[in-house]
């Protein structure tokens, strides 16, 4: 039954622009200005609800968007699908109803409907649904990820509090969509206190909340709402939950979650806060890449000993890169560098300088770091990043050594290129 509703944009062009089936008047008066401001003929709202639809379409051709008014149907779902049978491939439904129900929601959007509007509803509410809807008409959903990329996750870990995991993630998840041009989503596991959001200055919405107070609503559909959309390429979930109503889950939302981002976008960045490896173990079980933020200090270099040997026991296919982050010169450090690197046993992927400044205005114009950060001391670093993440599955056998010094080293050649100059005696 899913097909009728299936955009089919090869015959799109054919067909009317829109059409409507309302039960009353108030809502004829709501949309008719509304179909003017898209172009379209306002006497394409009709009268006679989900009843006069069915009969009107099943002898002429269906309408690229159709908005339908469930109001007088006594079974919503079986009159949807009747409908279903006199719409040609290619039609976007959107209807509307008093019925106040999340199984018939449900049912609705799993029978093929794109958008279910509760009355009374806002001429904003319909806006959004006309927009949604010319969207999955004209041009390629989220869902639809380009085949030649591989899809990538990374789960960015601090190993304590403060040291900039969630200033990470953000910079990681902009860059993915703005450079490297991946449909991008960002997922904010901090429930209650999550930043994700407030970085990108939006509202974080309840998405993430309902999710994982009914993980039985999770599919394209829901992520396609519950997400926040901060540009073309980059769309987050985050929360914040009261912090006076603990979320109790055996963590199968973010199960769920991740197997729905991984079908709708190129690339996944998990915000992923320490305790939920303890608590959730499982998700990084199909992480590509575990970014490991530290810092140059005592406790942090505990810490980052305690999840390195956890990431190789729990998450042996990950590739791990360990990002010290806020880093400061000289002495102005806890521990040095080479001590800390012959703490953990291991080299320090990237250092990313300390620039207060930076960081305050980044706070304060609420983008990502990366994206206010010219300064090439920090976004040259951020930019490396994105290089060793992408790499973990575009086939490269490079090391994350390797891959920094080949990328540095092409930085280099392409500067002595510019700069040689002929010495004396030269051919």
């Amino acid at each position: 039954m899913n097909a009728p509703f299936n955009a089919s944009r090869g015959a799109a062009s054919l067909r009317d622009s829109f059409s409507a089936y309302v039960c009353d008047e108030a809502t004829a008066d709501l949309l008719r200005p509304i179909a003017v401001e898209h172009g379209w003929a306002p006497e394409k709202v009709n009268k006679g609800g989900l009843r006069n639809a069915v009969q009107s379409l099943s002898v002429s051709a269906s309408p690229n968007i159709l908005f339908v008014d469930l109001s007088e149907s006594g079974d919503p779902l079986n009159d949807i699908n009747a409908l279903a049978e006199v719409c040609e491939p290619g039609t976007v439904v959107i209807a509307a109803g008093q019925v106040n129900d999340v199984r018939l929601y449900r049912d609705l959007v799993a029978s093929g409907i794109q958008d279910y509007l509760l009355k009374p509803f806002t001429p904003d509410q319909v806006r959004d649904a006309f927009a949604h809807a010319q969207m999955t008409i004209s041009g390629p959903r989220v869902n639809e990820p380009s085949v030649e990329r591989p899809h990538v996750m990374a789960a960015v870990i601090g190993v304590r509090g403060g040291v900039g995991a969630s200033t990470i993630a953000t910079s990681l998840a902009w860059l993915m969509g703005d450079k490297a041009g991946r449909s991008t989503a960002l997922l904010d596991l901090d429930i209650h206190f999550g930043t994700g959001a407030l970085a990108l200055d939006l509202e974080p919405g309840r998405g993430l909340t309902d999710a994982i107070e009914n993980p039985s609503r999770i599919d394209g559909l829901f992520i396609e709402r519950a997400m926040v959309r901060a540009n073309d390429k980059l769309s987050v979930l985050s929360a914040e939950a009261p912090i006076n109503q603990p979320l109790l889950t055996d963590g199968s939302a973010f199960f769920q979650l991740q197997e729905e981002m991984r079908a709708a976008f190129e690339t996944t960045i998990i915000d992923l806060p320490r305790s939920m490896l303890v608590q959730h173990p499982h998700l990084v079980n199909d992480a590509h890449v575990a970014v490991v933020v530290v810092e140059f200090t005592l406790a942090a270099t505990r810490d980052a000993i305690r999840i390195l040997s956890w990431l190789k026991a729990n998450a042996p296919q990950s590739r791990v890169l360990v990002v010290a982050n806020k880093a400061a010169s000289g002495s102005q450090q806890e521990i040095s560098r080479g001590e800390f690197e012959k703490s953990i046993e291991r080299k320090v992927d990237i250092v990313i300088p300390l620039d207060a400044k930076v960081a305050a205005q980044t706070a304060k114009l609420g983008q990502p770091l990366a994206k206010t950060a010219t300064n090439a001391k920090i976004a040259q670093p951020l930019a490396q990043l994105v290089t060793l993440t992408i790499s973990a599955v575009d086939g490269s056998s490079e090391s994350p050594e390797e891959a920094t010094t080949s990328l540095l080293g092409k930085l280099g050649n392409l500067k002595g290129l510019v700069a040689k100059k002929p010495k004396p005696g030269d051919a």
